[in-house]
């Protein structure tokens, strides 16, 4: 058994959805798709994917085993990479497309380090809240922030996860009080964020498995962020945030975290971009870049 190309044929399986699609992808046949996959999982001996004959889906051990396997293989087209492209530098002009909380907050943290890195590399960055066409849009890289990524023809590689927190001004807890525990929030002005015209309740995780739904946004919503920021930091209420937005506000004292028993669920930091067989130097560059700055928050 090639151990390598049964993990390219489980990478191309998975993300094209279908033994056919990964077959063209790879340049092979369905049924060397399909005998690449059962000889792998008879190496292995455990089931990989779950199929039947209109959909399919990984396994609990499957997508164990095919984070693992996709994290290799993209260490080993670096390190291809790096040897082709020998000491050439990555150059050219980059298209992104990241959330306004990102561009508004987060920006400073990594994009002047990674221009300086690279002096011969161009940015456009486009910064929106709603879902781009990456490969439409002309894109090379898009970011993206949410619990799970659905199933698409992209590469998504996790950069970071981490929770969503409650937090508030100093001011506001000092004029209206500190809640204690979940229920307190009802007596609270809740800034609450809806990119469209519905609301929808904050579903909150306590200890030991306590959970809690709360209504927000019934005095104050708002559709982007970097309006919510603002108004929390202003002193008008409590909101819910990634704790990677507000890291550097509660550092300063600017945000207090409220409740810190509690969080409102996960949220996974993606990199997007197109499947390349041979990825352009300047966009293997930026999502390292990237990869490197969030790893303390990779498995927080």
């Amino acid at each position: 058994m090639d151990h390598l190309a049964t993990l390219r044929a489980l990478r191309a399986i998975v993300e094209t959805g279908s033994f056919t699609a990964a077959a063209e992808r790879l340049g092979t046949t369905h049924s060397a798709m399909s005998r690449q996959l059962r000889q792998l999982e008879e190496h292995l001996q455990v089931r990989l994917l779950d199929r039947n004959s209109r959909r399919m889906s990984l396994t609990e051990a499957g997508r164990d085993y095919y984070r693992e396997a996709v994290s290799l293989l993209d260490r080993l087209e670096a390190a291809d990479d790096r040897a082709r492209a020998g000491q050439a530098q990555p150059s050219g002009r980059l298209r992104i497309s990241v959330p306004q909380v990102v561009a508004s907050q987060e920006l400073p943290h990594w994009l002047p380090g990674f221009l300086a890195r690279y002096p011969q590399v161009s940015l456009d960055l486009s910064a929106d809240d709603q879902l781009v066409d990456v490969v439409g849009g002309g894109f090379d890289l898009a970011l993206r922030i949410a619990p799970s990524l659905p199933d698409s023809q992209l590469v998504a590689r996790e950069l970071a996860r981490c929770p969503r927190i409650l937090v508030a001004a100093p001011a506001y807890l000092a004029q209206h009080g500190l809640p204690r525990q979940a229920p307190d929030l009802q007596q609270h002005t809740l800034l609450g964020f809806s990119p469209t015209a519905a609301s929808a309740p904050w579903h909150l995780q306590g200890p030991r498995g306590a959970t809690a739904s709360i209504e927000a946004g019934q005095r104050v919503r708002v559709d982007a962020t970097p309006a919510l920021h603002a108004a929390v930091l202003a002193g008008m209420g409590i909101s819910l945030f990634t704790a990677l937005t507000v890291q550097e506000d509660l550092r300063a004292g600017r945000l207090i975290h409220v409740l810190p028993t509690w969080h409102g669920g996960q949220r996974c930091y993606f990199a997007l971009y197109p499947h390349a067989r041979a990825l352009a130097p300047k966009v293997r560059a930026l999502v390292e870049y990237l990869a490197t700055h969030y790893a303390a928050w990779r498995s927080a």
